[in-house]
């Protein structure tokens, strides 16, 4: 079929862009410079250089690629995870809901049947149970509200089948999370500290394991899926396994009034109460497994991927 993937040179697009291309599908994926693009065709893609920003030129991409398919991946995130810094996540939060709304209008125009969404599965409220399904509280705050009105502007509009798929966090290559990535590096020296008891549960996926999922959902399913491994895990073991991973030194434990004077209060709150997610909804309905059922395994297989440059 024909699919078009906006945000095709990101973390998730350059494997999706290669699993689609595989499985014999006619692709057209997205870049915003002319050598992302060319990284593109080189998949066996259609490269082209779109702005998501630019309405016109991307309902004009869109429409000229005439897919039955849009996926939407776009994101624009610092290399350097630093969310206490101002403005972080003010060109991530604004190309979700901007260029969000602006996909889902040129996918109506081109006269798509289905629309697949990205969003995140480390948005559900810190309460009540540990790991968590697609119908629990959400939370509501600064950090999950572009990704909530992202999901809330795919479900709702009416003209195609829609798909949200709330990723964990990513890990493998082109992520913060790969050897040479900011939080390897920061692993590597001793710089990313368990954070007081270090209780907050956290699920991963590895972004070849996301990839396949969001393939899977092409033809099958409608709603939210978590796209999240088999294995949730509170920081004070995920931490030190991935340091193992990296052949890097034990992490060390800060108390948590220090951490909050250094990274802030969200990321010092998923450490002691993050909630993890489940992926049996994705699984039953996607005909979905990871191929990585577990962070314990898939860092150490993500380390010895060579560097994406």
């Amino acid at each position: 079929m024909k699919v078009f993937v906006a945000g095709a040179t990101g973390a998730i697009g350059r494997p999706l862009v290669r699993r689609l291309v595989a499985a014999g599908h006619e692709v057209t994926g997205t870049s915003r410079t002319p050598a992302r693009a060319a990284e593109v065709a080189a998949a066996g893609a259609t490269g082209v250089v779109c702005d998501a920003l630019d309405p016109a030129g991307l309902t004009a991409a869109v429409t000229r690629a005439a897919p039955e398919v849009v996926i939407n991946q776009l994101t624009s995130l610092p290399a350097k995870y630093e969310p206490r810094r101002k403005g972080f996540f003010t060109a991530n939060d604004r190309l979700r809901v901007e260029g969000g709304r602006n996909l889902i209008a040129a996918a109506a125009a081109a006269g798509a049947r289905r629309m697949i969404a990205q969003s995140i599965a480390f948005l559900y409220a810190p309460i009540g149970d540990a790991v968590k399904v697609e119908e629990d509280p959400v939370a509501t705050g600064p950090g999950s509200a572009a990704a909530l009105t992202l999901e809330r502007m795919t479900l709702e509009d009416g003209r195609f089948e829609p798909v949200v798929l709330r990723y964990g966090l990513l890990y493998g290559p082109g992520t913060w999370y790969a050897p040479e990535g900011h939080l390897g590096r920061q692993v590597a020296q001793r710089r990313l500290p368990l954070v007081g008891a270090a209780t907050g549960i956290m699920s991963f996926v590895a972004v070849d394991d996301a990839a396949a999922a969001t393939v899977a959902a092409l033809e099958r399913g409608r709603g939210i899926y978590n796209v999240v491994d088999d294995d949730p895990a509170p920081m004070s073991q995920w931490l030190p396994g991935f340091a193992a991973a990296l052949k890097a030194p034990p992490p060390r434990r800060v108390p948590a009034w220090l951490a909050r004077l250094a990274v802030g209060r969200q990321v010092v709150d998923a450490a002691l109460n993050g909630r993890g997610a489940s992926n049996s909804r994705a699984r039953r309905e996607l005909g979905w497994a990871p191929a990585h059922p577990s962070w314990r395994q898939g860092f150490a297989a993500a380390a010895a991927v060579p560097a994406v440059v």
